[in-house]
This record gives structure tokens, sequence and C-alpha cells, in this order.
């Protein structure tokens, strides 16, 4: 049965102790708080604690896990705890909230921890807090917790069954869910944890149409725990050469076919990997690196990237020019433009010059360029399980805000474009709208360039989402 919230006391309000942050579910809920409360990166959080706090390294993985896992499966923790609380959640006070989710996130979605022991650390938690008041409410919630979910799993969604991985669904003893038979989207939204209208568009999209089956399957690819590649800086190394490096320092790690790359067998702090220091890699996506790829620049050439920060294409195309030419790496916001410094120095690309350019265009370079890059800001829908916030900061209007940023961006650089040259409009985004369409409305304007190619990469197949459109002037 669902339990009342605790007494509030009337001259008790919660400020967050001066808490020494010294277990991975302190950490955890330090970082949920900071987010709540300013928004913050979650990743930017974490660092700052694990750099500051007592956190064993041995508990920073599950600190992680716990604060990332929270944030990416709320809506799914929320349908949950509205079985388990008899008024509505917008009435618990939010620190409470946040500890009552850290404690169903691991009960429910959490393998590895047994939930006695799940239960036994969150109340612990509450009295760190100095909320003892709190300990038995959220006892009782999470005890009611451990007997709504069951040990069994099943291959296909319901009500009753709250998905885990790809293609596998952990039955609960009650309907939590819309039936996702009858609203696929209701389900998908909280089930999987996304923003109702985001579901409802994919599934409404014209001309595209997502089926069920469809949503359901990107849900998982972005709610599971992605691969990290790495692509080897052909200016200091080979992948093979990598690969044998890490082989000796004990890192497993396999070859991507047909690619400069290779891929973590696990998770890893890759500053600490063998070889980030020299520079011998970099961290990028499959389907990141086809952007550069698509776009084919020459040693020598003169190659614009246009929003260039953190300045990973950007070396990728400088490898790619065998170091040889000149590439113009454009920012609007001066502290990126130091990222694209650091990338640069670490990798020993020595011909990208970081420039900035201001929103309104001022800056923008007036000579032709052989090759440019058009990496557009969009709204990230190819890569939500990324960054678990993401799914939470995306709004329609803000994809319409986009499309006129991302207009202007492609306009002003195919007007740079030298004869015979190329161009590679890449997103990480799947909105027709940021994507083919957009393209297409620009090239009505630019008669003398063409599409050749255009690529959309659809979540899980085998990488992140995203869009190229190669151009290339006559």
């Amino acid at each position: 049965m669902p339990f009342p919230n605790p007494a509030d006391d009337d001259d008790d309000e919660f400020a967050q102790p001066m808490l020494s942050v010294r277990t991975s579910r302190e950490a955890a809920f330090v970082a949920l708080e900071e987010f709540r409360n300013s928004g913050t990166w979650l990743g930017d959080v974490l660092d700052r604690l694990f750099r500051t706090a007592s956190v064993p390294p041995r508990d920073r993985g599950l600190a992680t896990e716990l604060a990332c896992g929270v944030v990416r499966r709320l809506a799914t923790l929320d349908a949950i705890l509205r079985k388990l609380v008899a008024r509505p959640l917008d009435q618990v006070e939010p620190p409470l909230l946040t500890v009552l989710r850290l404690g169903i996130y691991q009960v429910i979605l959490l393998d590895g921890v047994p939930p006695h022991a799940s239960v036994h650390e969150t109340v612990e938690l509450t009295k760190r807090l100095g909320r003892i008041r709190w300990s038995g409410f959220v006892n009782g919630v999470l005890r009611g917790a451990t007997r709504l979910v069951t040990s069994e799993f099943s291959q296909e969604p319901s009500a009753n069954d709250v998905p885990v991985s790809a293609g596998r669904f952990r039955r609960l003893n009650d309907e939590v869910f819309a039936d996702p038979k009858i609203d696929p989207v209701h389900y998908f939204a909280d089930a999987y944890s996304f923003p109702h209208w985001l579901g409802e568009r994919w599934m409404n999209r014209k001309g595209s149409p997502m089926t069920p089956a469809a949503l359901f399957q990107i849900g998982a690819w972005f709610n599971s725990p992605g691969k990290i590649l790495l692509r080897a800086n052909r200016l200091r190394t080979t992948r093979d050469a990598l690969l044998e490096e890490f082989e000796r320092a004990g890192v497993v790690a396999s070859p991507v076919e047909g690619l400069d790359a290779i891929q973590l067998e696990n998770a890893a702090q890759i500053d600490r990997l063998p070889g980030f220091a020299e520079g011998l890699f970099a961290v990028q996506d499959l389907s990141a690196m086809q952007a550069a790829i698509r776009l084919a620049p020459q040693p020598g050439d003169r190659v614009w990237d246009v929003c260039a920060a953190p300045g990973g294409k950007t070396c990728h195309l400088a490898e790619l020019m065998n170091n040889t030419g000149t590439i113009l790496a454009t920012d609007i916001r001066p502290e990126r433009l130091r990222l694209i410094e650091e990338n640069r120095e670490r990798l020993g690309a020595d011909i990208i010059s970081p420039q900035w350019i201001g929103e309104d265009g001022s800056g923008l370079p007036d000579s032709p360029f052989n090759a440019i890059l058009i990496d557009v800001p969009c709204s990230n829908t190819g890569v939500l399980g990324k960054r678990p916030e993401a799914r939470w900061r995306i709004t329609a209007s803000g994809i319409t805000e986009l499309n006129r940023v991302q207009e202007r961006l492609l306009s002003d650089a195919l007007a740079r474009l030298a004869p015979k040259g190329r161009a590679v409009y890449s997103t990480c985004s799947i909105e027709p709208e940021e994507n083919g369409e957009l393209v297409a409305r620009v090239l009505s304007r630019f008669p003398g360039i063409r599409l050749v190619e255009e690529v959309n990469f659809l979540p899980g197949e085998p990488s992140d989402g995203g869009y190229q459109a190669l151009l290339v002037r006559e």
C-alpha cells in the first residue's frame, strides 16, 4: 500500500548539512541535489566531488552510476513511486524525493546490489543527512518496492514490465505503466523515461513515423551503457600499435573494422589510459568519425571547421591531411577555444588555428576554402544516451530556434566554398527539419552547389544517431 509523506516540521526547513562526502551514495545525493538546484551537468559536479571529497576510487563508479542512472530514468522512478507514496510527488520535500529515487533505482534497476543492502544503505543516508524523521518513511517505501519487484524477466513489454536492457524486462507485481499495445507513447515516456512530447513526435513524424517497436528499441539503446571508442592518432601511432600498448597495460580492447579505431570492453578513466598524455588517441563515436572521413580533406588544403569546439573532429581533419595545409577552427565561445588548443597540443595537430567569431556572424573569414565542416549545434536527439540530462533539456521550441542558427551557419559556410570545394553538413540529431529538409531549403539558394551524398545514422545501428550531407560546388 502507498505510504503517507512524513509530517513536516513547521520550523524545520531542509538545509543540506555540511556533509563530509565519504561514500558513493552520499556523492550521488550531493550531485543530484546540485543538478536539481542549479542544472549543473552531473559529470562536472562528480568530477569536482572526486577531486575534493574523500570518496574512495573503488566507490566512484557506483556514485556515477547512481547519479546518472537516477537522472536518466527519472520518469521510470517517479512512475514506480506514484504506486508507493500516497500523496502527489510534488508535495514530497524535494531532497527526500531525491533519496527515494536513489533507493528505488538501486532496488529495481541496479544489478549487483542485494535489495536489503540497498534499503539499509539508503536509510543510513537519511541519518547522515541529519533527517532521522525521514528514515521510517524511506524504509517503508523501499520495502514496498522490494515487494513490488520480482526476480522474473520477460522479453516483451507490458504494463507491469520495466525495461532494464535491450529486449529484457523485469516483472513487477502490479501494473505501473500504460499498456504498450494500447498507448505505446505513454509506455515509452514512463517505462523508458523520456519526455512524452518527444515520443509522440517520433511516432507521428511526417514521412518517417516510428513504429512502437522502433521507439522501444531507441529507448533501450539510449538507456544502455555505451561502449567507449578511441580513434588512433595517425600522426603519432597506428591502430595496431595502440592495441599492443593497451594489451601490455592489461586494457582489454578490440579493433573497429575499417577505421583507425579501437573499442574498449570496459569502462575506464580516459586520462589514465596508456598513451593519453602522449596524444596517441582521441575519444570519438563511429558516426562522428565519419564526418571528417566524408569531407576527405587533402594535404595542403585550406579547411574551415565552423563549429569546432572541443576539437575532436578538427584534429581528425588534421590527421587526414598529414598535418599539412591549414585548418581554421572557429567557435562563438572563447572558453571553448581553449579546449581546441588543448586537443591540438596533446594530439600534435600543428596546422589548426583557433579563432573566435561572434554569434551575430562578426569575424567570419572572407577567403574561400577547399573543404568546410559544418557540425552545427543541434537538438542532440541522436545522442541522448551520452549525457543523462540531455533528454530533459530538449524542447520543441528549442528545435525551432536551432533551425534558424543551423540555416545561417550552413549558408555562411557555403558562401565561402571554393570552386570544386567540398562541404559536410553534420548534426547529432535524427529530426528531419534539422537535417535533410534544412539542407534542401538552403541548397535552393545555391544553384552551383549540389548534394552528392546524405546519410542518416539511426541510434543503435550500430552507433549513435545523426546526419551527414556531402555538398560539392561545381
